[in-house]
């Protein structure tokens, strides 16, 4: 009977293990049609100066109006790196003292394109890449983040062979995040290896003002929420 019991729990936990690897397949699979849609840089759109007055409000709220403008450039500075891999390592090494993150597109593309399985990308209009891609696994950024692996099987995809996407939606969270290389083990690095300090940061296209206000609010009061208990009384 203990060997019968025995064999019943490996039996458990192998259907429970591919259980989860179904879910895990469904979800990654729901995420690429989520994301439909072409996207931009973020930063460069959210921190035009035409944005700062919803940067300044969002601030206010949790540091109150005198210290408002100082938190919202470190906020706007934080994320708007132009250095990642070596020469970021360089400039930053582990972060301890600060760092800035480059959350651009890398590899000579300006618009990305997520067109269920097919993901491709542009420079001033001319195609650069173009690939299918199929779920591979889960994967964790640094341990800080989580989120879904997917690969081409084209030989020639070089630096766009794998995508690595958080689960944020336009729906979610109005922005996606997600990195794309050649090394899987390298894009799991948060300050090291040729991807250190970058975490690209989508936005669509066609946003209105509505999306670009919320993701501008969404960035303040994630961010300055450790800060909600030192705000000044009214």
């Amino acid at each position: 009977m203990k060997k019968l019991s025995c064999l019943l729990l490996v039996l458990v936990m192998m259907m429970g293990a591919m259980a989860l690897a179904e879910d895990d397949a469904t979800v990654a699979a729901q995420l690429l049609e989520d994301v439909k849609g072409t996207y931009e840089a973020l930063f460069p759109v959210i921190t035009d100066p035409a944005w700062d007055q919803i940067w300044l409000d969002h601030c206010a709220a949790v540091v109150g109006d005198e210290m408002a403008p100082e938190v919202a450039q470190a906020l706007k500075d934080a994320c708007n790196g132009t250095i990642y891999g070596q020469e970021a390592i360089d400039a930053y090494g582990d972060g301890s003292n600060g760092a800035q993150f480059d959350c651009l597109f890398i590899n000579g593309v300006d618009q990305i394109t997520f067109d269920g399985a097919t993901i491709s990308g542009t420079l001033a209009g001319e195609t650069v890449f173009s690939h299918e891609y199929a779920f591979v696994s889960p994967l964790s950024l640094g341990g800080m983040m989580n989120g879904y692996l997917y690969e081409t099987a084209d030989a020639d995809a070089g630096e766009f062979k794998y995508f690595f996407m958080m689960p944020d939606t336009p729906a979610s969270t109005y922005h996606l995040e997600f990195r794309y290389g050649s090394d899987v083990d390298a894009l799991t690095e948060y300050a090291t290896g040729p991807y250190a300090y970058w975490l690209a940061a989508g936005f669509p296209v066609d946003a209105d003002q509505a999306m670009t206000e919320n993701v501008i609010g969404l960035f303040c009061d994630e961010n300055l929420a450790e800060m909600a208990g030192e705000q000044p009384a009214a």
